[in-house]
């Protein structure tokens, strides 16, 4: 969504996308998502990728560190780019934090979605035409059952009042497959669920 409404806003010239994977396991770490999934993402949109590579977990420096190399890379050295949009809707502290971060490198962050109502939100995601799966669920805020199921009004009226319609607490965290800013929809394959940490369950989707 975040994508959505800057592509939307002729203000803005997006350049390219930029995702954090953990090496060793080539995912996606708190979303469990693999990184052949969002590399095909980044085909569907006809849009460069920046990967950014830690061994997770990485304390901050690691990730500032990774951060600075990481926007280096030959897409995101263009004169005509020094901002970095993320998709935040609230967390005051996670902001704060991305903004000293960039300002450290010369950079500045840009929150499209921020303030946004997370319910009026999730509605707006999904008039939009973009269509998700939940990826993994913090078993210490919502039930298992809720892992794998297709993002939609079902699910978000399922949801325990104490969740967050978008997860923003970390509730649950999801992977986008269909999108009108797509050429195409992405055919997924669900395959074996697991628990981290004796925490977070997560289904390992694949292309199918």
């Amino acid at each position: 969504m975040a994508l959505d409404r800057l592509l939307a806003d002729p203000q803005w010239k997006v350049q390219g996308l930029l995702t954090t994977l953990d090496r060793s396991s080539d995912r996606v770490a708190m979303h469990d998502v693999r990184g052949d999934l969002v590399r095909a993402q980044a085909a569907m949109l006809d849009l460069p990728l920046i990967e950014m590579t830690i061994d997770w977990p990485a304390p901050n420096a690691i990730y500032e560190a990774a951060l600075a190399s990481a926007l280096e890379q030959p897409c995101s050295q263009s004169g005509e780019i020094g901002s970095i949009a993320f998709g935040d809707l609230f967390l005051a502290d996670i902001r704060e934090w991305r903004e000293a971060s960039l300002a450290q490198l010369g950079w500045s962050a840009v929150f499209p979605l921020w303030n946004q109502s997370t319910r009026e939100f999730a509605g707006e995601f999904l008039d939009r035409g973009h269509q998700a799966v939940v990826t993994t669920v913090d078993l210490e805020q919502l039930g298992e059952d809720f892992c794998g199921r297709e993002f939609n009004r079902e699910f978000l009226s399922d949801l325990p009042e104490s969740v967050d319609p978008c997860g923003e607490r970390g509730e649950f965290h999801t992977f986008c497959h269909a999108s009108p800013l797509f050429r195409r929809s992405l055919m997924l394959e669900a395959g074996k669920h697991a628990t981290r940490a004796g925490r977070f369950r997560s289904v390992d989707y694949s292309l199918r």
